[in-house]
C-alpha cells in the first residue's frame, strides 16, 4: 500500500479507501469481510456517506478491538434516523445522527468530521451552526479533523476562506474535469483544476468520490466520454491530480475490493489514461501526468510545473521545493521531446522557459 500524509496533522492516508455508499446491502458477514481484507491490505482510510444505516452496527461490531486502524469520515448532515440515508441541514437532526452513528460503531471518536454534501452556497449560510459544532466537538477531542463533501468549487473555496478545513470530499473524475462548459459536472475544467491547487498550496488534502462517475465511465454506452476506461484509469488519473490523498471508491463487498487492489501492482500501461486527451480543453495546462517521461535531459516535468502552479497559488514552500530539485527548467535543451509526448498538448518547451524566468533558474 501507499501512503500520502495529511498535510495538517500528519497522519499518513491509504491512496486506496473504501467506500460504503452501497456495503450496506451486503450482509454482517461480508461487511467484516471486506473490513478484514481492507485492513489487511493496508488501508486506513473509510467514508461512513453510505445508502443506508444498515451498515453501522455490523461495522461497528467488525471494528471491535481494532478501531484504531482505520480512519472514519463521518458526515453531519447524512441522516439515518428513518433507516435509509436523508440529508438534513436541521442542526437538532444532525446531533442526533452523529450520536447514533457513533453509538452504533462502539466509538467516541470522529477522526474526520464533515460539514456533508453542501453544494449550494445558500446550503452553506444555513450549515454556519453544524460548522459551529464540528468546531465544539473538535476542541472538546471527539472530533479529529474538519471536512467538507461536495460537489461545487465555489463552496470548497468559500469554505477555504475560514481556514478551518483539513480535508474536502470532492468529485473528481476525467467526464467531469474535462466536459465542456462544466455540462457533467459543476464547474468548468480550469474552475475545477485551480481548486485542486488551491487545495494542495493550503494544505488541504482531497479525498476523491466519484471516480468512476458512478460506473458511468466504466462502459463505453454510458461514458460521457464516448469510451470506457477501466477502474485503475480512473484512480491513476484521480491520484495524479493536485492535493489527492486518497481515493474511495464504493464496494458492494469483498470481491469488489480485492479487484480494486490489483491497481497496487499494475504496471503502468493499465494505469495509463492518456486516451483522454482528445477530451482535454487546451487552456487546461500541465495535469503532472508525466506521460512525458523520460526527459533527454533529466528532467522531472511534472514535478517543475507543479512548485511552478503551487508557488504561483500561493504556497510558500513550493519555491524552495523547486530550488532542491536535481534538475531545472533552466537545464531544458529545448529538444522537443515533452512537447511531441504530451497527450493534453501543453507547449512544455515554451512552459520550461516561462518556468525558469520566474524561479530565475
Amino acid at each position: 500500500m501507499e501512503y500520502r500524509k495529511l498535510p495538517h496533522g500528519g497522519e499518513e492516508i491509504s491512496v486506496l479507501g473504501l467506500g460504503t455508499s452501497v456495503l450496506c446491502s451486503a450482509g454482517e458477514e461480508e461487511i467484516a469481510k471486506t473490513l478484514d481484507l481492507a485492513i489487511e491490505s493496508g488501508i486506513n482510510h473509510m467514508d461512513l456517506a453510505t445508502a443506508d444505516g444498515a451498515l453501522f452496527a455490523p461495522l461497528g461490531r467488525a471494528l471491535a478491538g481494532r478501531r484504531e486502524k482505520m480512519r472514519l469520515q463521518l458526515h453531519f448532515g447524512a441522516d439515518y434516523s428513518a433507516g435509509a440515508y436523508g440529508w438534513t441541514l436541521d442542526r437538532d437532526a444532525i446531533r442526533a445522527s452523529v450520536d447514533w452513528q457513533l453509538k452504533n460503531l462502539q466509538t467516541d471518536t470522529i477522526d474526520f468530521g464533515f460539514l456533508h454534501c453542501i453544494d449550494e452556497l445558500s446550503d452553506l449560510e444555513t450549515a454556519w451552526g453544524t460548522l459551529e459544532e464540528i468546531l465544539r466537538l473538535k476542541d472538546q477531542g471527539v472530533v479529529r479533523h474538519v471536512g467538507l463533501s461536495s460537489h461545487t468549487p465555489a463552496v470548497v473555496n468559500r469554505l477555504l476562506e475560514e481556514k478551518v478545513l483539513d480535508l474536502v470530499m470532492f468529485s473528481i473524475n476525467p467526464a467531469y474535469d474535462y466536459s465542456a462548459g462544466g455540462e457533467f459536472a459543476i464547474g468548468g475544467a480550469q474552475e475545477r483544476m485551480d481548486l485542486y491547487r488551491r487545495c494542495e498550496a493550503e494544505g488541504v488534502g482531497i479525498s476523491v468520490m466519484k471516480a468512476f462517475s458512478g460506473g458511468q465511465l466504466l462502459d463505453e454506452k454510458t461514458s460521457p466520454l464516448g469510451c470506457a476506461l477501466t477502474e485503475y484509469q480512473c484512480i491513476q488519473y484521480a491520484l495524479d491530480k493536485p492535493g489527492v490523498l486518497t481515493v474511495l471508491p464504493g464496494v458492494r463487498g469483498s470481491e469488489d475490493l480485492r479487484r480494486l487492489l490489483g491497481f497496487l501492482d499494475a504496471p503502468t500501461s493499465a494505469r495509463d489514461y492518456a486516451g483522454i486527451a482528445a477530451r482535454a480543453p487546451r487552456e487546461i495546462g500541465c495535469v503532472y501526468c508525466n506521460h512525458c517521461a523520460p526527459c533527454p535531459a533529466g528532467l522531472d516535468v511534472g514535478l517543475i510545473n507543479k512548485y511552478y502552479d503551487l508557488s504561483r497559488a500561493g504556497d510558500a514552500l513550493a519555491r524552495d521545493h523547486y530550488a532542491h530539485l536535481a534538475r531545472h527548467a533552466s537545464d531544458c535543451v529545448g529538444c522537443g521531446h515533452c512537447d511531441g509526448r504530451c497527450p493534453f498538448r501543453v507547449p512544455q518547451s515554451q512552459r520550461m522557459r516561462e518556468i525558469a524566468a520566474y524561479f530565475g533558474n
